[in-house]
């Protein structure tokens, strides 16, 4: 069966990241509960408290998601009232996204969620550091 081991489950580099994000996602979920926020909601807005205005492409790129995946979460976090999607002046095409005074306070909401979220207690801070490190290396 040595012809079939590439294609065993336990080697691919691509299930235990998958399964990791899965369960540091999930981690989230209790802390991002009462701002009614999803996790890929969450990052859209710590997109949007650390660049402020920008448009679908810009933030697509900050997040490492397509027009397909951010229109309807940008829908969803506009008719929660958490930000407005105008068309800009200079080129209709493209969609301005800006946070509402709302979108922006839930900032001071959201200040506890790292410290809640952000262990990862089966590793030390090195280890840690490191899959930081090597994580960005892969996506980028």
């Amino acid at each position: 069966m040595k012809k079939y081991e590439s294609l065993k489950l336990v080697n691919q580099l691509c299930f235990p990241l998958y399964a990791a994000s899965k369960e540091v996602v999930k981690g989230y979920h209790a802390a991002l509960s009462p701002l009614g926020l999803t996790y890929t909601q969450y990052i859209t807005m710590l997109a949007l408290w650390e660049y402020g205005e920008m448009n679908v492409k810009e933030l697509g790129e900050k997040l490492y998601l397509d027009s397909g995946t951010l229109t309807p979460l940008l829908k969803g976090l506009e008719r929660k009232g958490l930000l407005r999607r105008v068309r800009a002046t200079s080129d209709e095409r493209m969609l301005r996204i800006l946070l509402t005074d709302e979108g922006t306070a839930m900032r001071d909401q959201a200040l506890e969620i790292p410290q809640m979220c952000g262990t990862l207690e089966n590793l030390t801070e090195e280890e840690a550091k490191e899959l930081y490190r090597l994580c960005y290396k892969l996506v980028k």
